[in-house]
């Protein structure tokens, strides 16, 4: 099958039937974060509240669980502080909990973020720790795992490491379970500069480090997203035992998780069916007795995620913190929803020439399931877009 791309025709491959999946991964703890469906009816226009298709957005988490992936939700890939209100992530919270229930324990099947963003003029200390507080409880109110998202206001407020000690001090103090600590870098959004009191990022790893070691037993895991290999692996070796290292490193995750990181990852939205198998190969390799078979699996460990990292880089190129746009245009690609279409008309935030190269790039990573639906529906925003 072929398609006129921007730069010239491009000839789809082979198309791949990916492994069915029988439960979670038993090597490794993976998250999925999960984009939300923008209802395309509604008034999703920039700064109008947020109009979801609740119907897709559950669809698309019972997708996720189907192939053996825990849903990271209400997170920056469900576009927090770029479009998703607090009402509706208020409801996602609680939709998204409800449908675990359905299948099981939804502290194990989902985490949802916890933040401040419903309080945009919080200037002080107790103001911050009070929002905090109440997106904590909304959360734990469902039955959901707790992800402590790094806080706009906090970085604008705290004047060092030990106003964070004392807002995140106080916040463990109401968990009613571990949860995981989120450590988004500034690529991701530049307002985060500075997190954990330091812009030096070994001061503020040091910072991290001590919080995380002086209550380490309500602290199931930390989720860095810095797109650091190298620190990434001196944290994890630095954390308490018990503690999970969760990379968010969407340029560096097969290495990383190969050597020893779980995973909460943005792009396993779009990749879910490469991340299994490939977790798969892992767990068989690290249950292995024997070298020649261990190294087998490794190699087809590394052979599945391999063309998963150029389309993962694409989707994540600067301005990174766009890369929801890659994301659910994979979603659209693959009939996960009827509309190419986001919460604050995000879905512009990406030009045509990235678009054609995510599905080029999609393809020849097998995650484009449908090619026919596909290059149906490329064709049809190549042509609208006057090509």
């Amino acid at each position: 099958m072929r398609i006129d791309l921007p730069g010239g025709p491009y000839t789809l491959r082979e198309p791949v039937t990916w492994p069915a999946v029988d439960g979670p991964a038993a090597s490794r703890v993976v998250y999925a974060a999960a984009h939300v469906v923008a209802d395309p009816l509604g008034d999703n226009t920039p700064g109008a509240p947020a109009a979801v298709d609740w119907d897709a957005t559950l669809r698309f988490r019972h997708h996720l669980w189907s192939y053996g992936l825990r849903v990271a939700d209400a997170m920056d890939t469900a576009q927090r502080n770029m479009g998703l209100d607090w009402a509706a992530t208020r409801e996602l919270i609680r939709r998204s909990a409800a449908e675990a229930r359905t299948l099981g324990d939804p502290a194990e099947l989902v985490s949802c973020g916890a933040g401040t963003d419903h309080a945009p003029d919080a200037d002080d200390l107790d103001a911050i720790t009070a929002a905090y507080a109440e997106q904590v409880e909304t959360v734990q109110e469902t039955g959901a795992g707790v992800i402590i998202m790094a806080s706009r206001q906090l970085a604008r407020v705290a004047g060092g490491p030990k106003d964070y000690h004392r807002v995140y001090g106080k916040l463990f103090g109401l968990a009613d379970r571990p949860v995981i600590l989120h450590w988004l870098g500034e690529m991701f959004d530049p307002q985060l500069a500075g997190y954990w009191g330091s812009r030096d990022v070994e001061a503020a790893t040091e910072s991290f480090l001590e919080l995380i070691h002086a209550h380490a037993a309500m602290v199931d895991g930390v989720k860095v997203s810095l797109l650091d290999e190298e620190h990434e692996v001196r944290l994890r070796a630095a954390l308490p035992d018990g503690v999970r290292l969760y990379t968010g490193d969407d340029f560096n995750y097969p290495s990383l998780i190969r050597t020893g990181s779980h995973a909460l990852l943005g792009i396993f939205d779009a990749i879910a069916l490469a991340a299994a198998a490939a977790l798969r190969e892992l767990d068989a390799a690290e249950a292995a007795a024997d070298k020649a078979e261990k190294d087998r699996r490794l190699a087809s460990y590394e052979e599945i995620f391999a063309p998963t990292v150029p389309l993962s880089r694409k989707i994540f190129e600067t301005p990174t913190f766009h890369y929801k746009t890659g994301i659910v245009f994979l979603a659209w690609l693959n009939g996960h929803q009827d509309a190419f279409a986001m919460v604050n008309g995000a879905q512009s935030a990406r030009s045509l020439t990235h678009l054609a190269e995510v599905f080029r790039l999609a393809d020849q990573a097998g995650l484009l399931t449908d090619q026919e639906l596909a290059v149906r529906r490329m064709r049809a925003l190549l042509e609208v877009n006057g090509l």
